[in-house]
Protein backbone atom coordinates (compact mmCIF):
# COMPACT_ATOMS: atom_id res chain seq x y z
CA UNK A 1 0.00 0.00 0.00
CA UNK A 2 1.24 3.41 -1.29
CA UNK A 3 1.89 5.54 2.10
CA UNK A 4 2.15 9.22 1.76
CA UNK A 5 2.46 12.04 4.95
CA UNK A 6 2.16 15.98 4.28
CA UNK A 7 3.24 18.40 6.87
CA UNK A 8 6.97 19.12 8.63
CA UNK A 9 8.03 19.08 12.64
CA UNK A 10 4.45 16.79 13.67
CA UNK A 11 4.97 14.05 15.88
CA UNK A 12 2.52 10.55 16.04
CA UNK A 13 1.53 11.35 20.01
CA UNK A 14 -0.90 8.07 20.08
CA UNK A 15 0.38 6.38 23.68
CA UNK A 16 -1.34 4.20 25.69
CA UNK A 17 -4.01 5.64 27.92
CA UNK A 18 -4.31 6.63 31.95
CA UNK A 19 -7.29 4.82 32.12
CA UNK A 20 -10.87 3.54 30.73
CA UNK A 21 -13.90 5.48 29.75
CA UNK A 22 -17.69 4.06 30.89
CA UNK A 23 -19.27 2.39 28.28
CA UNK A 24 -21.73 5.18 26.36
CA UNK A 25 -18.91 8.02 26.13
CA UNK A 26 -16.65 6.74 23.62
CA UNK A 27 -17.42 5.44 19.60
CA UNK A 28 -16.60 1.98 20.39
CA UNK A 29 -14.76 -0.26 17.25
CA UNK A 30 -17.75 -1.47 15.79
CA UNK A 31 -18.71 -5.30 14.75
CA UNK A 32 -18.71 -5.27 10.82
CA UNK A 33 -21.96 -4.15 9.22
CA UNK A 34 -24.18 -6.08 7.43
CA UNK A 35 -23.44 -6.69 4.06
CA UNK A 36 -19.96 -6.16 4.95
CA UNK A 37 -18.52 -9.46 3.08
CA UNK A 38 -14.59 -10.17 2.89
CA UNK A 39 -14.23 -12.37 -0.35
CA UNK A 40 -11.32 -14.05 -1.73
CA UNK A 41 -11.25 -11.83 -5.02
CA UNK A 42 -8.38 -10.21 -5.90
CA UNK A 43 -8.42 -6.73 -6.18
CA UNK A 44 -7.77 -4.84 -9.84
CA UNK A 45 -5.05 -2.42 -10.90
CA UNK A 46 -6.66 0.90 -10.78
CA UNK A 47 -5.61 1.27 -14.38
CA UNK A 48 -9.08 1.35 -16.67
CA UNK A 49 -11.45 1.76 -13.92
CA UNK A 50 -13.90 4.78 -14.07
CA UNK A 51 -13.94 7.29 -11.51
CA UNK A 52 -16.17 7.13 -8.84
CA UNK A 53 -17.48 9.63 -6.15
CA UNK A 54 -15.28 11.74 -3.99
CA UNK A 55 -16.63 10.77 -0.48
CA UNK A 56 -16.31 13.07 2.65
CA UNK A 57 -17.25 11.53 6.07
CA UNK A 58 -16.52 9.67 9.12
CA UNK A 59 -15.60 6.06 9.20
CA UNK A 60 -18.83 4.12 11.26
CA UNK A 61 -16.59 0.41 10.66
CA UNK A 62 -13.93 -1.71 9.38
CA UNK A 63 -13.83 -5.43 8.21
CA UNK A 64 -11.00 -6.60 6.52
CA UNK A 65 -10.06 -4.62 3.94
CA UNK A 66 -13.47 -2.34 3.61
CA UNK A 67 -14.55 0.49 5.48
CA UNK A 68 -18.13 2.08 6.09
CA UNK A 69 -17.80 5.64 5.87
CA UNK A 70 -20.92 7.91 7.15
CA UNK A 71 -21.97 11.07 5.09
CA UNK A 72 -23.09 14.21 7.05
CA UNK A 73 -26.45 13.56 4.89
CA UNK A 74 -27.42 10.26 7.01
CA UNK A 75 -25.95 8.46 4.48
CA UNK A 76 -23.14 5.29 3.78
CA UNK A 77 -20.95 3.65 1.85
CA UNK A 78 -18.97 0.92 1.73
CA UNK A 79 -15.19 1.12 0.22
CA UNK A 80 -12.66 -1.26 -0.38
CA UNK A 81 -9.00 -0.98 0.49
CA UNK A 82 -6.27 -2.28 -2.10
CA UNK A 83 -2.27 -2.49 -1.67
CA UNK A 84 -2.37 0.28 -4.13
CA UNK A 85 -4.78 2.93 -2.05
CA UNK A 86 -2.82 5.91 -1.34
CA UNK A 87 -3.24 6.76 2.80
CA UNK A 88 -2.12 10.55 3.10
CA UNK A 89 -2.34 12.56 6.45
CA UNK A 90 -1.52 16.45 6.74
CA UNK A 91 -1.51 18.75 9.18
CA UNK A 92 -0.33 18.27 12.88
CA UNK A 93 -0.38 15.12 15.39
CA UNK A 94 1.55 12.35 12.35
CA UNK A 95 4.62 12.41 11.03
CA UNK A 96 7.84 12.80 12.89
CA UNK A 97 11.05 9.88 12.82
CA UNK A 98 9.38 8.14 9.97
CA UNK A 99 5.99 7.65 11.62
CA UNK A 100 3.88 7.39 8.88
CA UNK A 101 0.16 6.50 8.55
CA UNK A 102 -1.02 3.27 6.82
CA UNK A 103 -4.28 1.09 6.79
CA UNK A 104 -4.24 0.55 10.40
CA UNK A 105 -4.60 4.10 11.00
CA UNK A 106 -7.81 4.43 9.43
CA UNK A 107 -9.80 3.99 13.03
CA UNK A 108 -13.38 4.19 13.05
CA UNK A 109 -14.51 8.31 14.08
CA UNK A 110 -12.02 9.47 11.87
CA UNK A 111 -13.20 12.09 8.83
CA UNK A 112 -11.87 11.26 5.77
CA UNK A 113 -11.91 12.07 2.35
CA UNK A 114 -11.53 8.96 -0.37
CA UNK A 115 -11.41 9.40 -3.37
CA UNK A 116 -13.12 6.30 -5.24
CA UNK A 117 -12.93 4.41 -8.76
CA UNK A 118 -15.94 1.88 -9.35
CA UNK A 119 -15.42 -1.80 -9.17
CA UNK A 120 -17.39 -4.67 -9.71
CA UNK A 121 -20.55 -2.98 -8.27
CA UNK A 122 -18.99 -1.37 -5.84
CA UNK A 123 -16.27 1.62 -4.95
CA UNK A 124 -12.40 0.93 -4.89
CA UNK A 125 -10.72 3.64 -2.81
CA UNK A 126 -7.75 4.88 -4.78
CA UNK A 127 -6.53 7.72 -2.19
CA UNK A 128 -8.01 8.09 1.81
CA UNK A 129 -6.70 11.39 3.20
CA UNK A 130 -7.20 12.92 6.62
CA UNK A 131 -6.15 15.51 8.90
CA UNK A 132 -3.50 13.89 11.33
CA UNK A 133 -5.06 16.18 14.58
CA UNK A 134 -7.88 14.31 13.70
CA UNK A 135 -6.51 11.04 13.95
CA UNK A 136 -5.68 12.34 17.63
CA UNK A 137 -8.82 12.43 18.31
CA UNK A 138 -10.01 9.34 16.69
CA UNK A 139 -7.44 7.68 18.84
CA UNK A 140 -8.85 8.85 21.56
CA UNK A 141 -12.23 7.64 20.88
CA UNK A 142 -10.81 4.07 19.35
CA UNK A 143 -8.79 4.15 22.96
CA UNK A 144 -11.73 5.25 25.09
CA UNK A 145 -11.16 8.77 26.06
CA UNK A 146 -8.40 11.28 25.89
CA UNK A 147 -5.09 10.19 25.94
CA UNK A 148 -1.96 11.70 28.19
CA UNK A 149 -0.42 13.63 25.46
CA UNK A 150 2.18 15.44 27.29
CA UNK A 151 0.76 18.82 26.23
CA UNK A 152 -2.13 17.93 27.09
CA UNK A 153 -2.29 16.98 31.12
CA UNK A 154 -4.30 19.40 32.38
CA UNK A 155 -7.24 19.35 29.42
CA UNK A 156 -7.12 14.90 30.17
CA UNK A 157 -7.54 15.60 34.54
CA UNK A 158 -10.02 18.03 33.42
CA UNK A 159 -11.90 15.16 31.67
CA UNK A 160 -11.39 12.38 34.15
CA UNK A 161 -12.88 14.38 36.64
CA UNK A 162 -16.22 14.68 34.06
CA UNK A 163 -16.14 11.16 34.27
CA UNK A 164 -16.30 10.43 38.14
CA UNK A 165 -19.78 11.12 37.74
CA UNK A 166 -20.72 10.79 34.73
CA UNK A 167 -24.68 9.52 34.89
CA UNK A 168 -25.45 12.78 37.04
CA UNK A 169 -25.85 15.77 34.88
CA UNK A 170 -27.35 19.18 34.57
CA UNK A 171 -29.09 20.27 32.04
CA UNK A 172 -27.98 23.73 30.64
CA UNK A 173 -29.95 24.63 27.47
CA UNK A 174 -31.40 22.36 24.71
CA UNK A 175 -31.38 23.40 20.67
CA UNK A 176 -33.77 21.68 18.42
CA UNK A 177 -32.67 21.56 14.78
CA UNK A 178 -35.86 20.74 12.61
CA UNK A 179 -36.26 18.35 9.43
CA UNK A 180 -38.48 18.07 6.26
CA UNK A 181 -40.45 14.77 6.14
CA UNK A 182 -38.71 11.50 5.78
CA UNK A 183 -35.46 13.44 5.56
CA UNK A 184 -32.29 13.62 7.55
CA UNK A 185 -30.54 16.16 5.64
CA UNK A 186 -29.61 19.62 7.23
CA UNK A 187 -30.85 22.98 6.09
CA UNK A 188 -28.92 25.84 6.49
CA UNK A 189 -30.64 27.30 9.44
CA UNK A 190 -30.06 24.19 11.05
CA UNK A 191 -26.42 24.04 10.24
CA UNK A 192 -26.02 28.28 11.51
CA UNK A 193 -28.10 26.76 14.65
CA UNK A 194 -26.14 23.84 14.97
CA UNK A 195 -22.56 25.60 14.93
CA UNK A 196 -24.26 28.36 17.19
CA UNK A 197 -25.21 25.86 20.18
CA UNK A 198 -22.04 24.26 19.73
CA UNK A 199 -20.11 27.84 20.23
CA UNK A 200 -22.60 28.56 23.66
CA UNK A 201 -21.68 25.09 24.88
CA UNK A 202 -17.83 25.63 24.31
CA UNK A 203 -18.15 28.53 27.22
CA UNK A 204 -19.82 26.76 29.68
CA UNK A 205 -17.46 25.04 31.71
CA UNK A 206 -17.12 21.04 31.46
CA UNK A 207 -19.95 21.02 29.05
CA UNK A 208 -21.20 17.68 27.41
CA UNK A 209 -23.57 17.37 24.13
CA UNK A 210 -26.46 15.08 24.41
CA UNK A 211 -27.95 14.48 20.81
CA UNK A 212 -31.51 13.04 20.74
CA UNK A 213 -33.08 12.56 16.93
CA UNK A 214 -37.16 11.96 16.90
CA UNK A 215 -39.90 11.78 13.98
CA UNK A 216 -43.45 12.39 13.95
CA UNK A 217 -46.01 10.16 13.16
CA UNK A 218 -45.83 9.27 9.39
CA UNK A 219 -44.15 5.82 8.91
CA UNK A 220 -44.24 2.56 10.80
CA UNK A 221 -42.03 2.25 13.86
CA UNK A 222 -39.21 0.51 12.67
CA UNK A 223 -38.97 3.03 9.57
CA UNK A 224 -38.83 6.26 12.29
CA UNK A 225 -36.63 4.49 14.78
CA UNK A 226 -34.08 4.38 11.60
CA UNK A 227 -35.04 7.65 10.66
CA UNK A 228 -34.37 8.80 14.25
CA UNK A 229 -31.14 7.82 14.41
CA UNK A 230 -29.96 9.03 11.03
CA UNK A 231 -31.04 12.95 11.98
CA UNK A 232 -28.89 12.17 15.20
CA UNK A 233 -26.14 10.96 12.75
CA UNK A 234 -26.51 14.09 10.68
CA UNK A 235 -26.40 15.93 13.08
CA UNK A 236 -22.97 14.86 15.29
CA UNK A 237 -21.05 14.56 12.24
CA UNK A 238 -21.35 18.40 11.18
CA UNK A 239 -21.13 19.40 15.26
CA UNK A 240 -17.60 17.53 14.64
CA UNK A 241 -16.64 18.37 11.15
CA UNK A 242 -18.17 21.78 10.37
CA UNK A 243 -18.53 23.11 14.09
CA UNK A 244 -15.52 21.25 15.49
CA UNK A 245 -16.86 20.25 18.30
CA UNK A 246 -14.27 17.27 19.78
CA UNK A 247 -15.87 13.97 20.22
CA UNK A 248 -14.39 13.10 23.38
CA UNK A 249 -16.91 15.40 24.71
CA UNK A 250 -20.05 14.08 23.06
CA UNK A 251 -22.09 11.26 24.57
CA UNK A 252 -23.90 8.89 22.58
CA UNK A 253 -26.63 9.74 20.30
CA UNK A 254 -30.18 8.31 20.41
CA UNK A 255 -33.05 7.85 18.31
CA UNK A 256 -36.39 7.93 19.94
CA UNK A 257 -38.52 7.92 16.71
CA UNK A 258 -41.77 9.16 18.22
CA UNK A 259 -41.44 9.46 21.66
CA UNK A 260 -42.01 12.97 23.46
CA UNK A 261 -43.81 14.69 20.70
CA UNK A 262 -42.88 18.75 21.17
CA UNK A 263 -46.76 18.88 19.37
CA UNK A 264 -49.16 17.26 18.39
CA UNK A 265 -49.34 14.77 14.96
CA UNK A 266 -53.13 15.22 14.42
CA UNK A 267 -51.76 19.01 12.73
CA UNK A 268 -48.93 19.96 10.42
CA UNK A 269 -47.88 22.27 12.40
CA UNK A 270 -47.46 19.72 15.83
CA UNK A 271 -45.62 17.31 12.92
CA UNK A 272 -43.23 20.38 11.52
CA UNK A 273 -42.23 20.58 15.34
CA UNK A 274 -41.77 16.77 16.15
CA UNK A 275 -39.26 15.87 13.14
CA UNK A 276 -36.42 17.09 15.23
CA UNK A 277 -33.01 16.31 16.85
CA UNK A 278 -32.61 17.43 20.17
CA UNK A 279 -29.05 19.05 21.28
CA UNK A 280 -28.98 19.22 24.95
CA UNK A 281 -25.88 21.17 26.46
CA UNK A 282 -24.64 18.59 30.02
CA UNK A 283 -22.93 19.33 32.70
CA UNK A 284 -21.93 16.96 35.68
CA UNK A 285 -23.76 17.78 38.91
CA UNK A 286 -20.32 16.84 40.61
CA UNK A 287 -18.73 19.74 39.09
CA UNK A 288 -21.64 22.14 38.03
CA UNK A 289 -20.95 25.44 39.27
CA UNK A 290 -17.21 25.05 40.25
Amino acid sequence: MQIISTGAGVRLVLGALAMAAPAGLTAQRLEPAPGIVVTGEPVPEFAGLPAGPEIKGVITARSGNRIKVATPDGSSSIITLSEATRIKASGGGLGGKRAKPDAESLLNGLPVTVKTLQWNGGLLASQVSFKGNDLKIAAMIQSGTAQRFEEQTAETEALRGRMGDIDKYNLKSTTNVYFDTGKAMLSAKAKEDLCAAAAAAEAVDNSLLLVVGYTDSVGNEEYNQKLSEKRASSVINYLQQACRWKPYRMLTPTGMAESDPAGSNDTEEGKALNRRVSVNVLVSKALDGM
